[in-house]
């Protein structure tokens, strides 16, 4: 039985292939272009689009169980509502749908409401899938390193309410044992969500005090104006994705990120070890720059 992951050559995607070649599992990796793919041995890769149907297809012949990733672009929706249905008509019945904690809370931000339409189409077509729902990525702030370290201010807006930020290479270790856990069960499982939290919700200036304490120096916070949020992301990415962007920032201030009773503990004994620590991954990046 063959598990096929789509956004293979991504930060999680690239994870999951190596987690489950580790644990024994036949791996088909979709990918763009091939040329730019490094796996172990034994991955199995594939070309392909998510709106070049005949890619698709071909891609999802044979497969039995599917993680789903979908980029962050204009067209996310469409591309995830297209893979679903050449799936359901592949037979594929054990899906893996990695989406975004509080989908159906931040409702005007264009990725968050495009993947909670897609969650409500697993859910009404009856797909049998694990819905994974992580918060902030620690790694996203590899983008503002620069900005913490060169001029002393942690930039994101990440206000008072906190943000349950988790780190990448545990989003992908639990994405690969979800989907064996379907992969190698007798029969389908039903619907499931988990959301995907780090051990601490941190404010924006609990953010700047590890930060301080890491470099040993002060760093403070300055991460309230969404505006120039917005016109800092402009000069590295498109301005509908800065937007979208600005769109969830605001949301972090009025709203948060936060996990549910439970969450870190169901998480904590998935895994079989504690969640990396936000300070974890400050010091880290620290000690690698």
């Amino acid at each position: 039985m063959t598990i096929l992951v789509t956004g293979a050559t991504g930060n999680v995607g690239s994870q999951v292939v190596e987690h489950l070649v580790k644990r024994g599992a036949d791996v088909r990796a979709l990918v763009r272009d091939p040329s730019k793919a490094v796996f172990s041995a034994g991955v199995n890769v594939v070309q392909g689009d998510f709106l070049d149907i005949d890619s698709l297809r071909n891609a999802m012949s044979g497969v039995s169980t599917l993680f789903l990733l979908n980029a962050v672009v204009p067209d996310e929706f469409t591309q995830a509502l297209v893979a679903l249905n050449v799936a359901r008509s592949a037979g594929i019945e054990r899906i893996v749908y990695l989406s975004v904690i509080h989908a159906d809370v931040y409702v005007n931000v264009p990725h968050f409401a495009g993947k909670f339409g897609v969650e409500r189409m697993i859910e009404q077509m009856d797909f049998k899938a694990t819905i994974l729902r992580p918060a902030y990525f620690m790694q996203n702030d590899l983008m503002i390193k620069d900005a913490i370290t060169g001029y002393g201010v942690y930039p994101m807006p990440v206000g008072d309410k906190g943000l349950a930020m988790i780190d990448v290479r545990d989003i992908a270790e639990i994405a690969a044992l979800e989907l064996l856990r379907r992969e190698q069960a007798a029969q389908r499982l039903p619907l499931s969500r988990i959301n995907l939290v780090g051990p601490d919700t941190l404010t924006g200036t609990d953010i700047a005090a590890i930060w301080s304490d890491v470099l040993a120096r002060p760093i403070s916070y300055g991460g309230g104006d969404t505006a120039a949020f917005e016109q800092n992301l402009k000069q590295f990415m498109p301005a509908w994705m800065a937007y979208d962007m600005r769109l969830m920032g605001e949301r972090f201030l009025t709203d948060g990120m936060l996990p549910e009773a439970g969450d870190v503990e169901r998480l904590t004994a998935l895994l079989g070890r504690p969640l990396r620590s936000y300070r974890a991954f400050a010091a880290e990046t620290v000690a690698s720059a």
